[in-house]
């Protein structure tokens, strides 16, 4: 997208103020904890297995893995993020299937709106089910440079004329040139659902007020943010990250 078409989407005046410009889409290095004593694996209940217990958390997250895991991680991330979208493709799949399957980790992903994307992108990933948002979210990482191809295409024009309409129609505007709509009606969100979602401006704005407090509460000055066991380790890579999970005793 050209930094123009983005600047625009990021001025956009949306249904309910929105902080933005307080997080980018960055890494930074952290410094890795001393090593804790190594945790044994906990057992999964009869018939289950942790990575799919589910849970949205009281503070608005989901969760996976065993709510009493002793090393908790939470994610602050954005579905516009490029770096949240390489952790999801590097280190993921073996969060879930070593260290949450082990009963030793939980992960909770938190949503953050770095710019106008994010929104409606947020709002139709939390449309259905609550216990889909987490493989929605990872597969719109995956699928995430297809919204930037969009919006190449979709040019300046489109970008103003959407930051010109009236905010009740931005959010479904926003949804529609990045083919947001397609993504996610692929994938079980049937249009008039999401359309629904996208129009329901206190949902918007719940999501809005939500980021501007964790921002505020957490100290989320880019993405991804992690949070290992209530300490804010920073923007991390999966490879700075894992070291630190078995650090914490996963290991």
């Amino acid at each position: 997208m050209t930094s123009l078409a983005l600047r625009r989407l990021t001025l956009i005046a949306f249904a309910a103020p929105l902080v933005l410009g307080l997080a980018s889409c960055k890494q930074e290095a952290a410094t890795t904890a001393a090593n804790s004593e190594a945790i044994a694996k906990v057992a999964a209940p009869a018939g289950k297995a942790w990575a799919d217990v589910f849970a949205v958390t009281p503070e608005g997250g989901y969760r996976i893995g065993n709510p009493d895991a002793p090393i908790k991680l939470i994610e602050f991330g954005a579905l516009s993020c490029s770096h949240c979208a390489e952790f999801a493709e590097q280190g993921f799949p073996k969060l879930r299937g070593e260290y949450v399957e082990s009963g030793r980790v939980s992960y909770e992903l938190r949503f953050v709106m770095l710019n106008q994307l994010d929104i409606p992108a947020a709002a139709l990933a939390t449309c259905g089910a609550p216990e889909a948002v987490l493989p929605l979210s990872e597969q719109f990482w995956v699928w995430q440079p297809n919204m930037f191809d969009s919006l190449q295409k979709a040019g300046d024009a489109q970008m103003k004329a959407i930051a010109e309409l009236p905010a009740r129609q931005q959010s479904a505007a926003i949804a529609q040139a990045a083919g947001m709509n397609e993504f996610f009606t692929s994938r079980g969100i049937a249009a008039e659902q999401g359309a629904a979602c996208l129009a329901d401006t206190s949902r918007v704005s719940g999501l809005v007020a939500r980021d501007t407090d964790w921002k505020t509460k957490y100290g989320v000055s880019g993405t991804p943010t992690f949070y290992l066991n209530g300490a804010n380790v920073g923007s991390l890579t999966w490879a700075a990250l894992e070291p630190m999970i078995q650090n914490a005793g996963a290991r």
